[in-house]
Formats: C-alpha cells, structure tokens, sequence
C-alpha cells in the first residue's frame, strides 16, 4: 500500500512579517500556554490540509508550478487582530481581489488536475487570515486574550509572488517547496 501522507498549501509571510507574527505565537505560549498554533510557520492558508500520495509528491510539485506560472505578484495587507470565538485569535487579512481570485483559481486547478478539494468546507467560503492561538486556547483564557487583542495594532505589508507546499512530518508542519510565480 502507497504512503499517503499529509499536505496542505499556504502563503508564508517574507521577514520582518514571519518574525513578528512568529513572536505573537510565542507570546501566547507564554502567557495563555497555548502552543498548538507553534506546530507550525506563520502562515495564510490557501489549501486546507490533504491526503495525498508521497510517491506522487513530484506530480503534485510539478501541477503546483503550472498553475504558479500563470499567475502575477500581488499586494497583501495585514492590519489588527480578528477572532473566531471562542478559540481562534488571527492577525487579519485585508481581502484583496487579487487574492481571492488567485485563491479560488488554485482551489479549482487543483479539483481539476489533481481531484484535490475540501468537500466540508465549500460552504464556508475562503477568509484569510494568520492564526496566532487556536485548539489549545482554553475558552475562559480565550476572553482574557481576546480583550488583550482586540484593540492591539498589527500592520504588514508584503508581495506575495508564490505559496509552499507544506508536509506533516507526524509532530509539525514543516515547509517543503517554495511555489513561485512565474519571473
């Protein structure tokens, strides 16, 4: 039998953007004792996590880089912190066009191409953001840093000019190959 292994794509933020968002995940470490979100890199997530064959991990690198070729370098901005109550604290994603139509192209290349989409979460519809607590958040310390963060300034801006492909190494998610658009 084939090893399926686990994947998932994303967006991860160019310096001094990932230090910042990576210190953010640290300080709820160390204040809330929440360290689910530190099981892997800041990041956006563009494809929900996938099984998909580790035999097969070129074929799937080498789609990724068709469909990369055809796309154009974009703004991204973040601005604050939003939330999913009552366990998800995320720096928020200002949504651009840009961003959602690149998005929604790779969700249905990769239906299409490689028989790769999240059937649970088609109704939910596609909302960027960079998770900095989540799963371990204990609801009561949830509202104690939510109140700490709702207010709290958080700006970033960078170009976006490709996504990783990210593989479960069985404890953290670990970036495997860098997607870049076409020079």
């Amino acid at each position: 039998m084939k090893q399926k292994e686990r994947y998932f794509l994303a967006i991860i933020p160019p310096s001094p953007v990932y230090e910042q968002a990576m210190d953010i995940k640290h300080y709820f470490k160390d204040q809330y004792n929440c360290k689910a979100s530190l099981r892997s890199p800041a990041h956006i997530t563009l494809q929900m996590p996938f099984q998909f064959s580790e035999s097969k991990e070129a074929e799937l690198i080498h789609q990724l880089q068709l469909f990369a070729s055809g796309q154009q370098a974009f703004s991204l901005h973040l601005n604050g912190f939003n939330c999913f109550e009552p366990r998800v604290i995320y720096i928020d994603v200002i949504k651009s066009k840009e961003l959602q139509s690149m998005q929604k192209a790779l969700a249905k290349y990769l239906k299409s191409h490689l028989g790769i989409f999240n059937a649970d979460y088609k109704n939910r519809g596609f909302n960027p953001h960079m998770t900095v607590a989540f799963r371990d958040l204990r609801k009561p310390l949830f509202y104690q840093a939510w109140s700490e963060f709702q207010d709290k300034p958080f700006e970033g801006k960078f170009e976006v000019q490709g996504f990783w492909l990210l593989k479960h190494d069985g404890q953290m998610w670990q970036p495997q190959r860098e997607i870049s658009w076409a020079q």
